[in-house]
């Protein structure tokens, strides 16, 4: 009834590799096709992906410019807001921007050495 299992020889079968054929790709009229389109598409059309990529890098550029822009509007905002709030601001500000002084008073600058260059 029972039969062994070591009298059995296992069947070798042997897979051969499937070989493709480049020239029959290659001369496919619809994949020569599909690759000139491309080819169109990417180089030769006015919209391609080289101007694509120099308007993308141009757009991020003009982003964080504009990025960078908005903050300085922020902060002249700020301080002109602060300015304007109070005298003692302001005669500050005239003070330490445009060199103001009162009649009485003799203004002294003190310039780094650094900064003359």
């Amino acid at each position: 009834m029972f039969t062994s299992f070591k009298n059995i020889k296992p069947k070798i079968i042997k897979f051969e590799l499937m070989k493709f054929n480049w020239a029959k790709l290659i001369t496919n009229k619809y994949i020569i096709a599909t690759l000139a389109f491309v080819a169109l598409l990417f180089f030769s059309d006015r919209n391609n992906v080289i101007e694509q990529f120099k308007l993308r890098k141009q757009h991020n550029k003009v982003k964080a410019e504009h990025k960078f822009y908005q903050q300085q509007i922020e902060d002249a905002k700020k301080q002109r807001d602060e300015l304007f709030t109070s005298d003692k601001n302001l005669e500050k500000f005239a003070r330490e921007k445009y060199l103001m002084k009162k009649e009485d008073e003799d203004v002294f600058v003190f310039v780094k050495k650094d900064s003359i260059k």
